[in-house]
């Protein structure tokens, strides 16, 4: 299998994208990497590691699209930029995908005009997998599409589902939708005419999740519309991370609490790999016809090559194949009705 990183995206390229790629071919015997960026800087940067040269292959690509460029416009003007260059490789079938830790929005927006949507599948979704109280679980859609129809959610709903089950190898997963109360008759009319094809499908839907019982982990696919993704999936990030400061703030507070901090240190060193990004390496892109991983922003070596790990996931669970097969036989049950 064959897919490429774009060299350039992130806030530590390309020193820690090359790193991560270099850990991730020396790991994983069965992929080759393409890298898209500078020649010489990306060159500069593989010179000092050692792995199979054949391994890794550079296209050289003079632009970069950054964070605060219109995304649309961007990947429209940018043609040799390095993540549209990458995104060129996905559509010509060079390359069995992509992942990029570049801009959210160009990256959306370049999955969904170059690499085109599946046949079906009104709108892509944005799938992150985060650790929960009982279990890892996914937000479907966390940012890709603010505004959303009843249909688009209930197709989240499919992928997210095939998603669990082939990649994490959870049978079954449970399917709910998050909400501001569990009782049938909340929410607004989005939610409420969500729920009703939900409860009408048969994707083992539970009904609706409060946020609050989001992180329980107790149900694993979590639909939403992209804007209230989004907010949860930040709020998360936030509370975390905040969590841990407080935590380290009053363990080192006095002589007392720095030995009690000493004697739990394993199990804080436990809960902080849990909730570490870098060990999920990336969300992905659901519904569009290559497999697209969105790493995070911030990701060093390890989390690059964690989101190649999960690109070589999708690819040897046929996720793309399968959310194809199941919207085609929605699609004619929907026409046979």
């Amino acid at each position: 299998m064959r897919f490429v990183v774009d060299g350039m995206g992130g806030d530590n390229s390309p020193s820690a994208v090359v790193e991560g790629a270099v850990m991730a071919v020396n790991d994983f015997s069965d992929i080759e990497l393409v890298i898209t960026g500078p020649q010489q800087a990306i060159q500069d940067e593989l010179d000092k590691y050692q792995y199979e040269k054949g391994k890794i292959t550079i296209l050289d690509a003079t632009e970069v699209i950054s964070t605060n460029e219109h995304p649309v416009m961007a990947i429209k003007k940018k043609k040799d930029s390095s993540i549209n260059k990458a995104l060129q490789l996905v559509k010509q079938k060079e390359v069995d995908g992509i992942v990029s830790a570049g801009s959210t929005g160009a990256f959306l927006a370049g999955c969904t005009l170059i690499v085109g949507r599946i046949k079906g599948i009104d709108r892509p979704a944005l799938a992150p997998i985060m650790p929960g109280l009982n279990g890892p679980f996914m937000v479907i859609d966390a940012g890709a599409n603010v505004d959303c129809k009843p249909h688009y959610l209930e197709q989240f709903a499919l992928m997210g589902k095939i998603y669990f089950e082939s990649v994490l190898k959870h049978e079954n997963p449970k399917v709910g939708l998050i909400n501001i109360g569990s009782e049938e008759e909340k929410g607004n009319e989005l939610t409420k005419s969500v729920h009703k094809l939900l409860k009408e499908s048969n994707k083992n839907f539970i009904g609706n999740v409060e946020p609050r019982e989001v992180t329980d982990g107790d149900v694993q696919v979590l639909v939403c519309d992209g804007f209230v993704g989004n907010t949860v999936l930040k709020m998360y990030e936030g509370v975390a991370s905040n969590l841990f400061s407080m935590i380290k703030k009053n363990l080192m507070s006095s002589l007392t609490t720095k030995i009690g901090a000493a004697m739990s240190k394993p199990a804080f060193k436990k809960i902080k790999k849990e909730f570490d990004y870098t060990e999920y390496g990336g969300a992905a892109f659901l519904g569009v016809k290559g497999i697209c991983i969105k790493a995070h922003g911030s990701s060093n070596a390890k989390a690059f090559k964690n989101a190649i790990r999960q690109a070589k996931k999708v690819y040897d669970n046929n996720i793309i194949e399968k959310i194809m097969e199941e919207i085609e036989k929605t699609t004619e049950n929907k026409n046979k009705l």
